[in-house]
């Protein structure tokens, strides 16, 4: 398969940011901007000092200040504006996506077809932030809730979704009075520069405030400026599970509040009833797409002894037909690793696996390796454990899929419960007691359970997100909303009486 030359791929995203109101793609900076697809550099960026975090911050207060006051139906305006520019930039954005994340195109697509969502959802919700009227205990008094804006929401997000995270917590942000600062990946810079560029002729449009949205660029120190800023009201981080336990206690330090996403071990039971054609279907995609590199991804199949072999048969089958190339080209369904390092940590799990007892029934090698050496494209392997060993329980950002075994469906529950993660999963069965007692208190532990589609590919209507190490945070659909603004519970006495609750008697 061939790789696009890293210059052609240059001049590409050069001509896409300008088209998107980047008019000035930089070229000189500490920062590197690469492709994945061949290693290459595409752009230098400066990194943002500490004292710039504070001033993006500092402005962004201030737009709070006048944006909280707005009514929620006019902030609703402006995410549909924005929406508007995803529409028609949907195909650049899409393309810059794919060029600096590796994702293939369909997904790229996809990617910001859910930004797109999340502001139709954002947009209805605008006109639904609504609180409750409480029944009051003493007479002549009535009792009520609302929501107000919270204050300034910091965004950290990763690499394999560069766009659509930050759109899900700053869409629900935007109209329930936020202003929003972001730290993107240090490994998709580009993709942010052009949402920030969307957000501000969304802005301009409607006359939404400046400083309602911000981009600071660069490596841990800068999101340490973001995380230790008492102005900051939420922080909202996606990324590692080790990430998350040096946020999480300077942000409690402080008394913010904190939205975690961090690290899935997915699993799949497939039950003896299963639909095989089906099951293939979901675990191939879940498994093998984006490259392994999903939160979401399916990292463990636990199978019922008497269809494994079956199984393992035909998803080998499948795993040797996956096109691997450049995400550009319209076959490929496997794109490349992020990086080297993503790289080293795919061989050295297979490696690890192996000392288990494991073996590798498919795939497990690197590709294409002499026609992009700075580039690092694998493929999706399938290795047989014969116990939830260490390195299964593990997530390793790579397309690797253990496979294990069971006999009674209350061992299948207890190994998929039995890893430190805990964010999506599910269980192919026809057996409708099976698929009740997955969706049960005693059944799926993760905050994601699904009966007959594999544990990756949500969708925006409803709440993301998991338990565990997984963090507990919830974004997208659902009352996600309400981690962006604060409860006020408020009492009116419309009598000339006073009594007090509880029968409280004084004076």
């Amino acid at each position: 398969m061939t790789i696009p030359r890293s210059d052609d791929l240059r001049a590409e995203v050069g001509a896409i940011l300008q088209r998107m109101g980047v008019t000035s793609p930089p070229a000189s900076g500490d920062l590197i901007a690469r492709t994945p697809i061949t290693g290459g550099e595409l752009a230098r960026l400066a990194s943002h000092s500490a004292a710039d975090v504070a001033q993006a911050v500092g402005e962004a207060a201030e737009a709070f200040r006048a944006w909280r006051t707005v009514p929620a139906p006019v902030r609703g305006r402006f995410v549909r504006e924005l929406g508007e520019l995803l529409r028609e930039h949907k195909s650049d954005l899409a393309a810059l996506v794919s060029i600096e994340a590796g994702k293939i195109r369909s997904e790229g697509l996809g990617e910001v077809q859910e930004m797109i969502d999340i502001c139709d959802l954002a947009v209805g919700l605008s006109r639904q932030l609504h609180g409750l009227t409480i029944a009051s205990e003493r007479p002549g008094h009535r009792m009520m809730e609302q929501w107000h804006p919270l204050g300034v929401v910091g965004v950290i997000s990763a690499f394999n979704f560069p766009v659509a995270v930050w759109s899900w917590n700053a869409a629900l942000a935007f109209v329930c009075g936020d202003a929003v600062v972001w730290k993107p990946s240090e490994k998709t810079l580009l993709t942010a520069l052009a949402c920030q560029a969307l957000v501000e002729e969304a802005a301009r449009r409607t006359g939404a405030p400046a400083g309602i949205s911000a981009v600071v660029l660069g490596g841990p120190q800068v999101g340490e400026a973001l995380v230790d800023d008492p102005r900051v009201a939420l922080l909202s981080a996606t990324g590692s599970t080790r990430m998350g336990r040096a946020v999480a206690p300077r942000v409690a330090g402080r008394f913010g509040r904190l939205l975690l996403e961090l690290g899935g071990n997915n699993a799949a039971i497939v039950a003896p009833s299963a639909d095989l054609d089906l099951a293939v279907r979901g675990i191939v995609f879940a498994a093998a797409g984006t490259a392994g590199q999903r939160c979401t991804t399916l990292r463990r199949v636990i199978a019922h002894s008497s269809i494994v072999d079956d199984l393992l048969a035909r998803l080998a089958a499948a795993y040797a037909s996956l096109p691997i190339g450049s995400p550009l080209a319209e076959r490929t369904l496997v794109g490349p690793l992020i990086d080297g390092a993503a790289y080293q940590g795919y061989v050295t799990a297979l490696e690890k696996a192996r000392a288990n007892g494991g073996t590798v029934v498919a795939g497990g090698e690197r590709v294409l390796a002499a026609e992009a050496d700075d580039a690092f494209y694998v493929q999706p392997a399938i290795v047989r454990m014969p116990t939830q060993s260490e390195i299964v329980q593990a997530e390793t950002f790579a397309p690797i899929l253990y496979v294990l075994t069971y006999d009674s469906f209350d061992e299948a529950i207890e190994m998929h419960n039995d890893v430190p993660q805990g964010l999506s999963s599910s269980v192919f069965t026809l057996n409708l007691r099976e698929a009740e007692r997955f969706l049960s208190p005693d059944g799926s532990d993760c905050g994601i359970a699904n009966v007959n589609i594999g544990p990756s590919g949500a969708e925006i209507g409803g709440a993301f997100g998991g338990e565990k190490e997984t963090g507990g945070g919830r974004e997208s659909g659902s009352d996600a909303w309400k981690a962006y603004m604060r409860r006020a519970t408020n009492t009116v006495n419309y009598s000339t009486d006073l009594p007090l609750a509880q029968g409280v008697q004084f004076g």
